[in-house]
């Protein structure tokens, strides 16, 4: 029997959403993420000073926790456990994004599938990574060319045509919260067809 006394009321009634989803109930996930999606976005803001940077950062550490919730220990508060997982993701990105300061921060890659470059410039590639960076846009542009259409055309209109979620949301005439949702699912398959195939980029 595993104590949670040391739980707040937050952090019990946290627990037993964390049981629900586990065993399928996809509402305790969307309420786990309205729970804490203000908080993160705002840590996340801080951190990178981008709103839509922030957003997407936002969405990566809810995929992250939740794609490895059977790993929570309610040791520790859910919140402080997610918390690390954003603070951790996002403290990859920046460093990411130091080391990519060319035009990288607008297309898609990452093996893990988490920023996603797409027509990076190649000023400061020797002919070799040149030839492997060329290699992943297109390995990429052919994962996407296989999500399903409405998945295909939001990740499209995202990271190929840089529109924001606002945009995405009018041009389609979608509600923000479905383009947003969508994109996380989207993201997901993507990152499990990258980890299939990582062993080719």
């Amino acid at each position: 029997m595993v104590e949670i006394d040391h739980l707040s009321d937050k952090g019990k009634q946290d627990l037993v959403l964390i049981d629900a989803a586990l065993n399928g109930d996809q509402s305790a996930y969307a309420e786990l993420m309205n729970r804490y999606r203000d908080s993160v976005y705002f840590t996340m803001h801080k951190m990178v000073k981008n709103v839509d940077d922030a957003e997407d950062l936002t969405i990566e550490a809810f995929g992250k926790a939740f794609s490895r919730l059977d790993q929570y220990s309610p040791n520790y508060a859910f919140s402080t456990w997610l918390f690390k997982i954003a603070s951790n993701n996002c403290i990859d990105f920046i460093r990411k994004k130091r080391i990519h300061v060319t035009s990288m921060s607008t297309g898609f890659v990452t093996e893990e599938g988490d920023v996603i470059y797409h027509d990076a410039k190649a000023d400061n590639l020797n002919p070799e990574e040149t030839i492997v960076q060329n290699q992943k846009i297109k390995l990429m542009r052919t994962l996407v060319s296989k999500l399903k259409p409405r998945y295909r055309e939001l990740v499209e209109k995202r990271y190929f045509e840089e529109l924001s979620y606002e945009e995405i949301a009018e041009e389609l005439n979608l509600p923000i919260g479905t383009v947003k949702a969508q994109l996380f699912r989207a993201r997901d398959f993507l990152a499990t067809m990258i980890d299939r195939t990582k062993d080719t980029i």
